[in-house]
């Protein structure tokens, strides 16, 4: 068995203040052929998967490079074609190959490319030919269209939100590959659009619940796996949305019935599969109000896992206003900050102006006399049980207030995001996390309580009123009914009292 594998991916945010160039790329993810390091990541998982069959089974495994952005603003033309082309270069070397297996997200939108994964896979697909397997893993917040669909064999996407699950879903995606070289397996991909825009927290009811009943239709009737593309609300492109993805053999007469009724059950679930998101004085009065802590306080708003800059001082600013100390808050990133309070060393007592900085929804920045606690060079946290870099971190206080300031623009993800820079969180009755969910599987089990909070900055959770031009119409919540059968399309005084 001959593979080639590789990642390029971002996710992208339409709406962000924030360009992608090659730099972003190299901030977070540049690894050439043999670069790869020796563990697996959520964007590397079928490279990684290949790599120990290739120990296993004797497989030779061509790698070719592996490029990630954190999710920020379109990437520039001049960026997407170089990453892109190397890779192609990569793959025109490797040929013949009797399977390739990709690792990207699926809504990576570029200048002049809306759909860079659907652009990748006709090129890969024109290279190989259509006897090769061509398959790709993407994050469930994905925009899956149609030119994707028509030139893999195979798509799999995350189940889980927090992505615990990358690596199995990869297992899944290289079994069926081989299953499709060798003749096994003659798939078809059947996909329902649910025309709607939400979020899905699979880690709570009903998405617990929706998920097993999901999984019970896999393994029998010849259907292969079945993802749901939650899609990503803040990318504006003609695809976006959630979707239900059916993999089965072309046999199946089961795929399209399953796939409508998943899809169909999941429509009614529209609105409730999410969480309550507070405006910032009612989150802050009620996680006063909780009995113990920490209380985590997620400021979904700035959430740079969005695409947002991931230096807004709004609750920063709140907090010094009510006086609300033993709070830490982080990542806030501003690598000017970072590379200050390296200068001034551990122990230093400075005034530092930080924050604030990289948009309009950003909000002022801080000026505060603050206490440089601890410095970390090319720090980490973990998600996962792996490890994902912040840069130079550097923790400072004031006011009782700790902050974590980052040079990598990065989502919190771990509770050693701030333990490693010597913060105790057990003893702290507030945790600002900026994040959206990623967050919850290291800080809910060490809180009473978890608040979600998108008051102020660029993430806007209310997806009525975020500013659309290219996405397809119908689709709820900007119209009642995009199926024809619950009524009238909503019209803009409606809009108003949507949730």
């Amino acid at each position: 068995m001959r593979v080639f594998t590789a990642t390029l991916g971002t996710e992208t945010n339409t709406f962000s203040p924030l360009i992608t160039g090659l730099a972003a790329f190299r901030d977070r993810m540049f690894w050439r052929p043999g670069e790869h390091p020796d563990y697996p990541t959520e964007q590397t998982a079928p490279l990684w998967v290949c790599r120990q069959r290739a120990k296993q089974y004797g497989w030779d495994v061509v790698e070719g490079s592996c490029f990630f952005s954190a999710p920020a603003g379109p990437v520039s033309k001049a960026a997407y074609e170089t990453l892109r082309d190397e890779v192609l270069f990569q793959l025109e070397q490797a040929l013949p190959v009797d399977m390739v297996a990709l690792g990207m997200h699926g809504a990576m939108v570029a200048y002049g490319y809306p759909d860079c994964e659907g652009d990748l896979l006709t090129r890969v697909r024109a290279l190989v030919g259509p006897d090769t397997a061509v398959g790709v893993e993407l994050d469930l917040h994905c925009h899956l269209s149609s030119q994707m669909t028509d030139q893999a064999d195979i798509i799999v996407t995350f189940k889980e939100y927090p992505h615990l699950d990358y690596l199995e879903r990869a297992e899944e995606l290289i079994n069926m590959l081989e299953a499709v070289h060798q003749k096994r397996l003659v798939p078809s991909m059947t996909v329902f659009d649910c025309r709607m825009i939400d979020m899905y927290h699979t880690t709570v009811e009903p998405m617990k619940s929706y998920l097993d009943e999901l999984r019970s239709y896999e393994g029998r009737d010849g259907i292969y796996s079945i993802s749901v593309a939650h899609g990503f609300p803040w990318g504006d492109v003609a695809d976006m949305g959630t979707k239900i993805l059916i993999v089965a053999d072309q046999a199946s007469v089961a795929a399209t019935t399953v796939a409508r009724k998943l899809g169909r059950r999941l429509f009614e679930l529209r609105g409730q599969a999410s969480t309550e998101y507070l405006n910032l004085h009612t989150a802050l009065d009620q996680a006063m109000e909780t009995k113990g802590g920490p209380v985590v306080i997620a400021d979904c708003a700035d959430n740079s896992g969005c695409g947002a800059p991931g230096d807004s001082t709004y609750v920063i600013s709140e907090l010094q206003k009510r006086t609300i100390g033993n709070a830490c808050v982080g990542p806030v990133y501003d690598p000017a900050a970072v590379q200050i309070a390296f200068d001034a060393g551990e122990g230093c007592v400075l005034p530092l102006r930080f924050g604030g900085k990289l948009g309009r929804y950003s909000g002022y920045p801080i000026d505060a006399q603050v206490r440089v606690e601890k410095l970390a060079a090319n720090a980490k946290q973990t998600f996962a049980g792996m490890p994902e870099a912040i840069g130079d971190a550097a923790a400072i206080s004031f006011n009782g207030i700790e902050v974590v300031l980052t040079s990598v623009r990065c989502q919190a993800l771990g509770p050693d995001l701030f333990s490693s820079l010597g913060i105790d969180l057990l003893k702290r009755k507030l945790v600002v996390v900026k994040s959206s969910q990623h967050f919850y599987a290291g800080f809910a089990p060490l809180s009473p309580r978890v608040i979600y909070t998108a008051d102020q900055g660029t993430i806007n959770m209310d997806f009525s009123k975020i500013p659309y031009t290219h996405v397809a119409r119908p689709i709820w919540p900007l119209d009642r009914d995009p199926f024809g059968d619950l009524g009238a399309h909503i019209n803009e005084s409606e809009k108003e009292g949507l949730s």
